[in-house]
């Protein structure tokens, strides 16, 4: 984008990567998730760090059993050639029961790079 000002999209414009993640990851299907990072993707979650395949494929399969949870995706937005934002609302049985989390993307070569999720 040759302006830098945010473009709001759909959930169905974003990047096959992402939709491919955010499919498995709510399907808790880490073996397909896995495949949308770059061997060495970064995940920072719940003020965690996550570096390389490995870690992450642990932390998606910990993440998978410790709660249940519902999670529509409510917005997308993408902010620059490489970075896109999915806006998610969750409800469970997790401290606080309901909360929006924004899944900020970072891509390259086709591949999530790295992924912020935070409020």
């Amino acid at each position: 984008m040759h302006d830098n000002q945010p473009r709001t999209s759909t959930p169905d414009t974003l990047p096959e990567v992402i939709t491919r993640y955010l499919t498995a990851h709510r399907a808790h299907d880490t073996a397909t998730a896995i495949t949308a990072f770059t061997r060495e993707a970064t995940v920072i979650d719940d003020g965690n760090t996550y570096e390389g395949i490995e870690a992450i494929a642990k932390w998606l399969n910990r993440s998978a059993t410790e709660f249940t949870y519902s999670i529509h995706l409510t917005g997308a937005e993408q902010t620059d050639a490489i970075r896109y934002i999915a806006t998610h609302h969750l409800e469970g049985n997790f401290p606080g029961g309901t909360i929006d989390l924004r899944y900020q993307f970072t891509l390259r070569d086709g591949l999530i790079e790295r992924l912020v999720i935070e409020p």
